[in-house]
């Protein structure tokens, strides 16, 4: 007999989107979690964030959360992220965002689709399991991440941690659809701080404008970026965005600093390590002309590749087309997950999917998620989840 009926698991992710847990306070989702799964016979270990050379500040609102079932290998790694991004302009949802609204069977609220209802359904599919004395083989371990909107912060500790070390395969509940996602494209955030010297604008000479040099490095990398030969035949083009320019902050002034940001997909022709030392010449050149330009890549998120036809896959696809009734299409996608760092090592040939409920109403006004897609995946979970570890090693 199930532990939770339907209306239960919908309340479980009524309660998650309820937390505001928008870009923080990931704490307050691990300690829901922490309960529920408690109150279940599974003990969960609430991780706080540490201070480190990645955030350098004490974070006392934000966590990680590992939970386990099971016991020895194989280990399956279920990896979901419990923070979401911020709601925008709340006036333009047609409901509050944080109250779970159904319409024409869509749950609306923000976190439905990213990726809250992923990550309710791995722990409603794993306190099923632990209560039927499943799985009798193998490890479920999961691990619930902070900060995979900016940084990926948590899916770094949780890797530094330890707990992919001894992992056989990795699912990330991220919202596929009925799709099966087995690669990604890499991602590197850059910022650029250009220094100058303020001057009266009828003086221009008096000062050194920190505008241009910086707005040429920025047009020569697109053109460079764009001119590369560099495209896969999954993940497509490699890219090249400006996406934040600041600069001056008065008409007569000459500024005397200028800071852009700019995001490059990566994939596997053309790597992140080359896109940095494409900008780093770039700036070089700049520099050698007296400007003053810093480059900081401050967010890495290397290319994930997978086997296509793994065993995992091979499952998921089976199962999801028996429940969904319709093809599993296996695919690679350009948004970066905190697959990038927990699978850091493990080489291309390690077993790892993208397999979620959602749609592509992530970060818009009115998220939502299909009520049944959600329900089945529920499902879905707890079959993959005992047929891998049964199967594999």
């Amino acid at each position: 007999m199930a532990v939770f009926t339907p209306e239960q698991q919908l309340q479980i992710l009524s309660d998650l989107v309820a937390i505001q847990s928008a870009n923080d306070h990931e704490l307050q989702v691990a300690n829901y979690l922490a309960k529920l799964l408690g109150d279940h016979g599974i003990t969960a270990t609430v991780l706080p964030a540490e201070p480190d050379a990645d955030h350098k500040k004490a974070e006392p609102d934000r966590a990680n959360l590992v939970a386990e079932i099971g016991s020895g290998a194989p280990v399956l790694a279920l990896s979901g992220h419990m923070d979401t991004v911020s709601v925008g302009d709340a006036d333009a949802w047609t409901s509050d965002p944080f109250t779970v609204t159904e319409r024409d069977g869509l749950l609306q609220g923000r976190g439905t689709t990213d990726m809250k209802a992923g990550l309710a359904a791995m722990v409603i599919a794993m306190i099923e399991l632990k209560a039927q004395g499943l799985p009798r083989k193998g490890t479920l371990r999961l691990l619930a991440s902070r900060a995979e909107e900016v940084g990926e912060y948590g899916a770094k500790e949780l890797a530094r941690a330890g707990y992919m070390r001894d992992a056989d395969a990795l699912v990330v509940g991220e919202p596929s659809g009925w799709n099966i996602i087995y690669t990604h494209k890499g991602s590197v955030d850059f910022r650029l701080r250009s220094q100058g010297t303020a001057a009266h604008s009828s003086m221009p000479e008096a000062g050194f404008n920190a505008i241009p040099p910086l707005m040429e490095v920025l047009v020569r990398a697109q053109q460079e970026f764009n001119a590369r030969p560099a495209s896969d035949p999954v993940l497509g083009e490699l890219t090249f965005s400006t996406t934040v320019f600041h600069g001056g902050d008065q008409v007569n002034t000459i500024p005397d600093a200028a800071v852009a940001e700019v995001n490059v997909r990566t994939i596997p022709q053309f790597d992140n390590d080359e896109a940095i030392a494409l900008l780093k010449g770039l700036v070089g050149e700049q520099n050698r002309r007296g400007a003053r330009i810093s480059l900081d890549p401050y967010m890495q998120e290397p290319v994930v590749q997978a086997p296509r036809d793994s065993l995992l896959v091979r499952l998921a696809t089976k199962l999801g087309e028996r429940i969904s009734g319709a093809t599993i299409p296996v695919v690679g996608v350009a948004g970066v997950t905190d697959a990038s760092s927990l699978l850091r090592g493990k080489g291309p040939d390690f077993p790892f999917m993208m397999f979620g409920p959602g749609n592509e109403t992530m970060h818009t006004v009115n998220e939502n998620i299909d009520k049944q897609m959600y329900l089945d995946f529920v499902q879905l979970y707890q079959r993959l989840f005992v047929e891998y570890l049964g199967q594999a090693g």
